[in-house]
């Protein structure tokens, strides 16, 4: 049975593995995230990007291996709006997305160590904010949940008061459209059902 290698430190992409039942290793890329394009393409390319930049890292009880890396990006329109750096940030982040419909994209790649083929997709879901008064705006971010996700919430925790609804997978917007990554683990020879 093939090793699945998570490129990731995110602790919801690794939640939903375990929540799957994939068991993994996780070594972070640390993979440059510049990036232009369309949305779906530059999420694509941040994944792949992402994938490679752990294959130096793998030693040899990992040649026999899928690496799955993610990135998650927020849009309203073309603007995309990356993880906040400050607490105002945060709340001019928000504030934008209150009171309308924004897309959240993810991308996925996933690398065949033994073969070196990939296959890479993205996945969209629309996401409506419900009208938020600042002050509740400034006390989502006194929770500190906003720093470290596209788009300054986390819809799988508190973030979740602010939704009014989504119209796509919710685990995308969480980061890791986990059925289309089964299934596509699945394509590349990896049974989740019957695993080690």
């Amino acid at each position: 049975m093939k090793t699945i290698i998570l490129a990731s430190g995110s602790p919801r992409r690794q939640q939903l593995l375990d929540q799957a039942g994939i068991p993994h290793q996780v070594l972070v890329s640390g993979a440059d995230e510049t990036v232009t394009g369309q949305p779906a393409q530059q999420v694509k390319t941040l994944a792949l990007r992402k994938a490679r930049a752990v294959l130096p890292l793998l030693d040899a009880s990992q040649n026999n291996a899928i690496i799955i890396a993610a990135d998650t990006l927020v849009f309203i329109g073309d603007e995309v709006l990356s993880k906040p750096e400050s607490p105002q940030d945060a709340f001019d982040m928000l504030k934008k997305l209150q009171g309308i419909t924004h897309t959240v994209y993810t991308g996925v790649a996933l690398i065949d160590t033994a073969t070196g083929h990939s296959n890479v997709f993205a996945e969209a879901t629309l996401v409506t904010f419900r009208p938020l008064a600042d002050d509740e705006i400034w006390a989502y971010i006194a929770t500190g949940e906003p720093f470290d996700k596209a788009g300054a919430y986390g819809i799988q925790e508190k973030g979740a008061t602010l939704v009014e609804r989504i119209n796509g997978d919710f685990y995308t917007v969480m980061g890791l459209p986990i059925s289309k990554v089964c299934t596509t683990l699945g394509g590349m020879g990896y049974d989740y059902w019957h695993r080690g």
